[in-house]
């Protein structure tokens, strides 16, 4: 009973749509109907700003470490990658916004925050690197789950400081969040096709002010 009622509240706490609740408690606007039509972090930044956005990330990737962590607080012998990937399924179809959330990015980082602090901390690197030369959102998201999904298979035997032990839970959960990822992506993989990709003022390809 309590791995049940835990799981439900690992997916409440994914459903927490913070992009729409913070636009419209601050700026009286839904951030659905500007920018992407997106409730994630980086429309909210696109329509919001930074400083919201900065907050809606934190809030999504948090909600994904403290879901992660729950059947370590509550002393549960269950992995805790499946509380984690409950609150991505949250974020991504929130009960609280009509079934209908973000890409899956910021609160997946924050499962692998809540599951791995090191090996968080190693994806994020490489996130930054392929921002910075890209100057693409979309294409560091994809390109790093791609990335993480591999390293979680390799790593423990080239590098265990980072990820110790082979974990398949760990490479099952990172492949199918890559391959959610990359579908929820296809709109901006076929503008990243064409040029018309929107870019962030970052980086080698940054969008002009």
């Amino acid at each position: 009973m309590k791995t049940a009622i835990l799981l439900v509240l690992a997916y409440l706490l994914g459903s927490i749509p913070s992009g729409i609740w913070i636009g419209k408690l601050f700026f009286k606007k839904d951030i659905r109907e500007f920018g992407s039509g997106n409730s994630g972090t980086t429309n909210t930044f696109r329509v919001l700003g930074k400083a919201a956005g900065l907050i809606v990330f934190a809030m999504d990737l948090l909600k994904g470490t403290l879901a992660t962590c729950l059947p370590i607080i509550f002393h549960l012998d269950i992995n805790p990658l499946w509380f984690g990937l409950v609150a991505v399924i949250g974020h991504t179809l929130p009960i609280f916004a009509g079934f209908k959330g973000g890409k899956a990015v910021a609160t997946s980082a924050g499962m692998l925050l809540g599951f791995a602090p090191l090996f968080f901390c190693y994806s994020v690197v490489f996130f930054l690197i392929i921002l910075y030369i890209t100057s693409m959102v979309s294409a560091a998201s994809i390109t790093s789950a791609i990335f993480v999904t591999l390293s979680s298979i390799f790593l423990p035997y080239i590098w265990p400081t980072i990820l110790p032990t082979q974990n398949w839970l760990l490479t099952l959960v990172c492949f199918l969040l890559t391959c959610y990822i990359t579908y929820r992506h296809k709109e901006n993989i076929l503008r990243i096709k064409n040029g018309t990709e929107n870019r962030v003022p970052f980086g080698l390809n940054k969008k002009e002010k």
